[in-house]
């Protein structure tokens, strides 16, 4: 008789595991309830978009991920270490750019390599295929305030990729652009994706955007933050948003995040009418 289980491999580890979070903040002489008993098993190398209107605790949960602002209950855990405070492992891209407006395009990304103690010609070998990798070679003497929203933004992505995080968390990065601008980064981003096997989680609140990234969409309801829809996008890429299978989920997904805005729209109407 076989013994039981002997020639079963073993089930690996999640990347990052998000356990039964709860977020609750004190607002005043109430407390919200932005994220409830949160599940996710997120493995290696995988595109998962955060999904959902404003309100539903998208930012939050990847705040926490981040280590950020941690739950109030609940636990996550980046290879089996639980989260207590931000890591190396895990780089972050901010809508909003966060470069120092004082230091030119090179010196930005090679900042978190001086902090490291990486060698001189180290930080210049690295700066260097990162300037060439998001075709920024010909703005590295330039300033912050001297580039597009889109250059400013590549220039985000390339100070996180300079520390060589194996997970990038991507606050709604490319909301702020216009819509070519948006199409060109987001067309990099699964680039680089996928020549370097990074973990990404990545909010948006645009459909379209969501399944022209992601391997995986979770949908998350409006207050309390709970998840609504956690699917796979099997659509081939790259990804054409005019093919019928591609409209047919942006109908589908379309139709659970109005539903989500709905309740947001009810809960505003009914917050003003107590104030």
């Amino acid at each position: 008789m076989n013994a039981p289980h002997a020639f079963q491999a073993q089930v690996p580890e999640p990347h990052i595991r998000v356990e039964g979070v709860n977020k609750v903040f004190a607002t005043g002489d109430r407390t919200v309830t932005a994220l409830q008993d949160i599940h996710l098993d997120i493995p290696r190398g995988q595109f998962t978009c955060l999904l959902g209107p404003s309100g539903c605790g998208k930012s939050t949960l990847l705040n926490a991920v981040a280590g950020f602002s941690l739950p109030s209950s609940g636990t996550i855990a980046v290879d089996g270490k639980p989260v207590t405070a931000p890591g190396p492992e895990r780089g972050m891209v901010f809508q909003e750019y966060a470069l120092f407006p004082w230091m030119t395009v090179e010196d930005n990304i090679a900042f978190g390599l001086h902090i490291k103690g990486m060698s001189k010609s180290a930080i210049r070998d690295r700066v260097g295929e990162l300037l060439s990798m998001l075709s920024l070679g010909d703005f590295r003497q330039r300033f912050p305030k001297d580039l597009s929203g889109g250059m400013r933004q590549r220039v985000a992505i390339a100070r996180v990729l300079a520390l060589d995080s194996p997970i990038m968390l991507m606050d709604e990065p490319f909301g702020a652009l216009d819509a070519l601008t948006r199409r060109n980064l987001q067309e990099e981003l699964l680039r680089i994706w996928s020549g370097l096997n990074k973990t990404i989680i990545f909010v948006t609140h645009s459909i379209e955007e969501a399944i022209f990234l992601a391997d995986r969409i979770v949908v998350m309801t409006y207050r309390p933050g709970t998840i609504k829809r956690d699917l796979l996008v099997e659509i081939p890429r790259m990804r054409d948003p005019a093919a019928p299978v591609f409209n047919a989920l942006k109908r589908e997904l379309g139709v659970m995040v109005m539903e989500e805005q709905q309740r947001h729209h009810t809960d505003e109407l009914r917050l003003a009418a107590v104030d």
